[in-house]
């Protein structure tokens, strides 16, 4: 039996991966991309089964690229994992801290182990593509004198040891990720969904729609603007909503459809928030 293709941005045992760990096991195919873009085209191509796209950080906020992408190709969301992201000093088994004269990873684990890093001004501090690919530089090319921030996935995968733990500035820092597929699957369990519509400009609109989903008690979790391309003023809403009967969501879809343009489910999938 074939295992499952999931593509993820980056190297293997990045934070990626690792969701793609924790929402399928440990018995896939890791597909690497360079981009998130070259995700979505290895789903489109049949190169994967299934992508797994970062979608929001608890620090950094939004990725906004990647709405743009769920907005272009259309994949179902099918999905979701939550992560929390615990980032450590790698290094080459032996070498100690005050050896440490470079340190590289992704900007953004960079930017929340800031606190950390100005503790030592002495490191020169370098962005690379992805935490593990840093992780993995060190360990091909035996740099003694250079850490890397990244995850205890990619310190087991690529030999480092671990010289300092947990120097991330916020303790609670979480990533969520979406499941992306070609083909759209009914789930009987499925109590999240994420909208994507548009509005007209008349005062109130927005409100209205969203009133909808009060009145039927169903949760608003988050909601997402972005500019239409090439439109003054005009905005697609990704809204994601939470339901406990189902007749309460499908009452609340059939009036926010009489109010909306270009309304668009982008998936049904059962809520997932566990760190």
């Amino acid at each position: 039996m074939s295992k499952i293709k999931v593509a993820i941005q980056g190297t293997r045992a990045s934070f990626h991966e690792e969701a793609a760990f924790k929402y399928f096991g440990q018995e896939i195919e890791t597909v690497e991309c360079e981009t998130f873009k070259h995700t979505c085209e290895a789903l489109k191509k049949n190169e994967a089964d299934y992508v797994v796209m970062a979608i929001e950080n608890s620090i950094a906020g939004s990725l906004l690229p990647n709405y743009t992408l769920l907005h272009d190709y259309h994949f179902p969301i099918v999905g979701e994992v939550y992560l929390s992201i615990q980032l450590h000093l790698l290094a080459l088994p032996g070498v100690k801290l005050d050896q440490i004269r470079n340190v590289e990873s992704h900007p953004i684990a960079l930017r929340q182990c800031a606190d950390y890093l100005e503790e030592h001004p002495l490191f020169k501090i370098t962005e690379g593509m992805d935490t593990a690919s840093c992780a993995k530089k060190i360990a091909e090319n035996k740099l003694t004198d250079t850490a890397a921030v990244a995850n205890q996935l990619a310190a087991k995968l690529y030999g480092l040891d671990v010289i300092e733990r947990r120097i991330e500035t916020n303790k609670k820092n979480y990533t969520r990720f979406l499941i992306l597929s070609k083909e759209k699957t009914e789930n009987p369990k499925a109590n999240k969904a994420t909208l994507l519509f548009q509005t007209d400009n008349s005062i109130g609109s927005l409100a209205r729609v969203l009133t909808f989903f009060s009145e039927e008690q169903i949760n608003m979790s988050k909601i997402q603007s972005m500019p239409v391309v090439g439109k003054r003023n005009e905005y697609d809403f990704y809204v994601d909503i939470e339901w406990k009967k189902q007749n309460n969501y499908d009452a609340a879809i059939r009036k926010t459809l009489k109010h909306t343009i270009n309304f668009n489910i982008l998936g049904e999938y059962i809520k997932n928030d566990k760190i």
